[in-house]
């Protein structure tokens, strides 16, 4: 056992899914770690960074969680003890519905010296891949993040008013309750706003389902897109260069029905 090492964690965030993703200064801390304690939807090439570091799996996937927050918090603590500079590898950005200020509450609370390297949050760069730009002038002035699935395992009531706005909408971690959403929307009069899918964005393994509020449902079963994903909903889908055509098709084919 290492010891006699002053202990320190640095929080990193491993950016949305493709590799290249993370930022110059996560790639250093994954250099300099003794020890990384990862998550499920980090990309394992990041792990070759650090090829003498011991790793540690403690990722959380629906009906998979293989340890408790409370677990998790109490292993970086015991291994920031240990090994002395651990590095807790996180997706996406780690304050980003990542729970990061929770684990470093904890950590500072054994007076464990602390970093935070933010990472690309997949809630902007999975839209970006396709061309969906979240604001564009004249059509979207802001956008909503919005987490799917509470820690009541319930849809949040931000997707309430989210839908009554005229801003682009981003859900994450809400494939589960699509159906809710659709739901809500279509209440608000929302049916025919373009809405995306994006499973496993920025990988090789990406998957696209497009369509609108009314139609989601059905795309998600024809294409069979599942989590991890992200649902876009707005009019700055259908502005994509590389989606508009989809659009054009589908207003041409309304037009030509009436």
């Amino acid at each position: 056992m290492i010891t006699n090492l002053k202990p320190k964690v640095t929080l990193v965030g491993a950016g949305p899914g493709d590799p290249d993703l993370i930022t110059v200064k996560g790639v250093k801390a994954l250099q300099n770690a003794k020890v990384i304690l990862y998550d499920a939807l980090i990309n394992r090439k990041l792990l070759e960074y650090a090829p003498n570091a011991e790793k540690i799996f403690v990722g959380k996937r629906k009906g998979l969680h293989s340890y408790s927050q409370d677990e998790i918090n109490e292993l970086i603590v015991k291994n920031a003890f240990e090994f002395g500079n651990a590095v807790r590898l996180k997706g996406g950005d780690p304050f980003v519905f990542g729970r990061g200020s929770e684990e470093i509450d904890y950590i500072e609370s054994f007076g464990i010296e602390t970093e935070v390297v933010s990472g690309i949050s997949s809630s902007m760069a999975v839209p970006a891949s396709q061309g969906i730009s979240l604001t564009k002038r004249g059509v979207s002035e802001s956008f909503w993040v919005i987490t799917g699935t509470t820690s009541e395992r319930k849809l949040s009531n931000d997707v309430y008013l989210a839908a009554q706005s005229t801003a682009t909408v981003v859900i994450l971690m809400g494939m589960s309750k699509l159906s809710e959403i659709v739901s809500i929307f279509k209440k608000f009069k929302k049916s025919d706003v373009p809405t995306a899918i994006i499973q496993n964005g920025t990988t090789k393994n990406e998957k696209l389902g497009l369509g609108t509020v009314s139609t989601i449902e059905e795309v998600v079963i024809n294409n069979k897109l599942s989590s991890p994903a992200i649902i876009v909903i707005g009019e700055v889908v259908k502005e994509s260069a590389k989606l508009s055509s989809f659009y054009e098709n589908i207003h041409t084919e309304v037009l030509n029905s009436k």
